[in-house]
């Protein structure tokens, strides 16, 4: 058993029975203690498990991890999954960001090389970041300000949302469950969400690999609603039974129902199902194997030099 399926392992085991110490860990898989402390540790920082003494219990599907430690979680995969982001986005666009700590990186991504955007953001640090770029023009969501993030939320925040109708919703998300449920924390939160959606042209997703399986409590929609998904890592898969509804186990064979048409289609063609599936993960492999051969180049390349 290798790192990652021992990984996808204790989590389902924790799932399953709430708690797990080190030692029986140990004995379950046969390596040292060491070893699963350094697995707890990084689960725990991909927001899968909370990390409690001896052991690893559930993460609280009722409260989200503090405002300062999720802004340092997987910040490298942050920034790439932000340029990616932000290279879809052309000059003179209108956009709504809304709450969260990739959206943050997002609007320093959009800093760097665009111009003339209109950007309406209920995230008072995405306004922050943006108002010193004397073309942007920068409009803040009335409402009621959180004052453990910065986020602005409230009736006269979906008022003001639903007045205008925006080429680019970005948006961030806490969990995305097996069959494709977007999960929140804050029933506040989400429905200023769910009016941004509404109120887009496309809607562009950024979240990294730690919010696959992770389970807050709230509804916010499902991935269908989305056009574009940005990540940094291939979802996990789960397995398929025979009735084909999806199910969580230590063998995973098939990817999401949900997931599944955007992944197995190329990212920058439009595909029947709405999503189109970016990630670094794709375009390192294509650019990798596009530099094996010259003579024979994968098949997409050859597509690509047809048409």
């Amino acid at each position: 058993m290798n790192q990652q399926q021992r990984h996808e392992a204790i989590v389902e085991l924790v799932r399953r029975e709430g708690y797990a110490s080190i030692e029986q860990l140990t004995d379950h898989f046969s390596v040292t203690p060491q070893t699963i402390r350094r697995d707890l540790n990084a689960l725990a920082n991909d927001g899968l498990l909370r990390r409690v003494h001896g052991g690893a219990g559930l993460e609280s599907s009722t409260v989200n991890t503090a405002y300062a430690t999720r802004k340092t979680l997987n910040l490298e995969a942050k920034r790439r999954i932000a340029a990616l982001l932000a290279s879809k986005i052309p000059d003179s666009s209108s956009l709504f960001i809304n709450i969260g700590t990739s959206n943050e990186v997002i609007a320093e991504a959009l800093l760097e090389h665009h111009r003339e955007l209109e950007v309406i953001t209920n995230n008072l640090n995405v306004a922050a970041i943006l108002q010193h770029k004397e073309d942007f023009n920068v409009i803040i969501a009335g409402g009621q300000v959180r004052s453990r993030d910065g986020g602005i939320i409230g009736e006269a925040t979906i008022d003001f949302i639903n007045q205008f109708k925006v080429d680019y919703g970005i948006i961030g998300i806490s969990g995305i469950d097996e069959d494709g449920s977007l999960l929140e924390f804050d029933y506040q939160e989400v429905r200023v969400a769910q009016a941004i959606i509404q109120n887009s042209r496309q809607v562009y997703l950024a979240a990294d690999h730690s919010k696959f399986r992770r389970n807050p409590s709230v509804r916010q929609g499902n991935i269908t609603q989305i056009h574009a998904l940005f990540t940094d890592l291939r979802p996990p898969p789960v397995d398929l039974p025979a009735d084909g509804e999806p199910r969580r186990g230590p063998a995973y064979r098939r990817l999401s129902p949900a997931l599944r048409p955007a992944l197995e289609s190329e990212p920058e063609r439009v595909h029947p199902h709405p999503l189109m599936f970016f990630s670094e993960w794709r375009i390192f492999t294509y650019e990798k194997n596009r530099q094996k051969s010259r003579r024979h180049p994968p098949r997409r390349a050859m597509d690509r030099r047809r048409q």
